[in-house]
């Protein structure tokens, strides 16, 4: 009997495999040093999707020339959950993963929600496990359907393009291990049926959690009520056309995400290039020297191009200049400045205030990000000249 679902988990782990292997045979030529065979570590719950990845990974990373083992975290957020999770690291054992780590972890829910927070910690755990060990990369068991159900998250948020691009396949973590996630690969297109018929092709009895049913949580809503009612009244295949949509949205985002960054650069060289030719903005007779630290952008460069560029990049500027993250809203007041002038103050937003004011000699009008500390509407911004 052709066991087709462990087939294709093994197929999906098989090709993040070798593009792990590729990279770190590719460090190894740059330092010239003979590589260690990568170890990955499989995150796993007991459940069915990562049951089925961990089972894949101990067939597929011997044969990639890789080590694989397991890291098993318990939330403690169910009675019994210390012995779940011991049952787990036992069947990370029985497939022959090494080393198998238990890490327990305390959940602190801060307004985020509990899964929010169980989702910190895990990944928090996740990190130090790979650091600990020396892991290349830490894998998870997410699965088409799992994309789908964050796309209509996303959409129910209003989250723009890069939520609805959804779970990525890879990121890195804090301590520069990688996190994949194989199966969320289009090809094959692995769904949470696969990997229970992977594990029954396996023999392996995967953990039921108790949250998976839990209407409380608004992914179980999605899951049990909303993605049934669409396929009915649509028809079926919805949760494969959610999911390809974040392939789509993520080559998008992808895209426009380097054009961005690309133009902030620009846009940073051409602040150098003014500030060093001493073209500051300019300040009226008498009063304090420019600011050293401010960023002056000439408007015309900004209202060049579209919108949604000029958005990622005013963001990638607040974030790499000053270290403070905006929300859509908060660039919406920042580039009223540039596409709805009507003479109007500066904009007041977390760790800026952000001013259109005249350039210096020979430049248009430029827009002035300054870093601030506390109410920006504290600070006195009152005679900075504007245009």
């Amino acid at each position: 009997m052709v066991q087709e679902a462990v087939l294709a988990t093994r197929l999906s782990v098989r090709r993040a495999c070798a593009a792990l292997r590729e990279e770190a045979g590719a460090q190894s030529a740059e330092s010239g040093a003979p590589a260690e065979a990568p170890l990955l570590l499989v995150a796993l719950s007991g459940g069915a999707d990562s049951l089925a990845l961990a089972a894949a990974a101990a067939f597929e990373a011997p044969r990639s020339g890789l080590r694989a083992g397991a890291v098993i975290v318990d939330h403690g957020l169910q009675p019994g959950s210390a012995e779940v999770a011991a049952a787990a690291a036992e069947r990370a054992a029985a497939l022959g993963l090494a080393p198998v780590l238990l890490r327990r972890v305390v959940v602190r829910e801060e307004g985020g929600g509990p899964e929010a927070a169980a989702r910190e910690a895990r990944y928090a755990a996740l990190d130090d496990a790979a650091a600990e060990q020396g892991a290349a990369a830490v894998l998870t068991g997410h699965t088409r359907d799992d994309q789908a159900e964050q796309v209509l998250l996303g959409l129910a948020r209003g989250s723009g393009l890069r939520s609805l691009a959804g779970i990525p396949e890879r990121r890195a973590l804090r301590g520069g291990a990688l996190i994949l996630r194989p199966f969320l690969a289009a090809t094959p297109p692995i769904t949470r049926g696969t990997t229970e018929a992977a594990c029954a092709e396996l023999g392996l009895d995967p953990w039921r959690d108790p949250h998976n049913e839990d209407a409380a949580f608004a992914r179980v809503r999605v899951r049990r009520r909303v993605l049934p009612v669409l396929e009915a009244e649509l028809g079926p295949g919805v949760a494969a056309a959610l999911a390809r949509t974040a392939d789509l949205a993520r080559e998008d985002a992808e895209a426009l995400d380097a054009l961005a960054e690309a133009l902030a650069a620009e846009l940073l060289a051409l602040a150098a290039a003014q500030r060093s030719g001493g073209r500051a903005p300019a300040s009226d007779p008498g009063s304090a020297p420019p600011d050293p630290d401010a960023l002056a952008i000439p408007v015309s460069a900004l209202a060049a191009q579209p919108p949604a560029l000029r958005t990622r990049a005013i963001r990638i500027l607040a974030a790499r200049r000053f270290g403070v993250w905006l929300s859509r809203e908060h660039v919406a007041a920042v580039l009223a400045l540039v596409s709805e002038w009507r003479g109007q103050g500066p904009a007041f937003v977390p760790g800026l205030v952000v001013s259109r004011e005249r350039g210096g000699r020979g430049t248009g009008a430029v827009l002035v990000l300054r870093g601030q500390r506390g109410s920006p509407r504290d600070r006195a911004i009152a005679g900075r000249p504007r245009r």
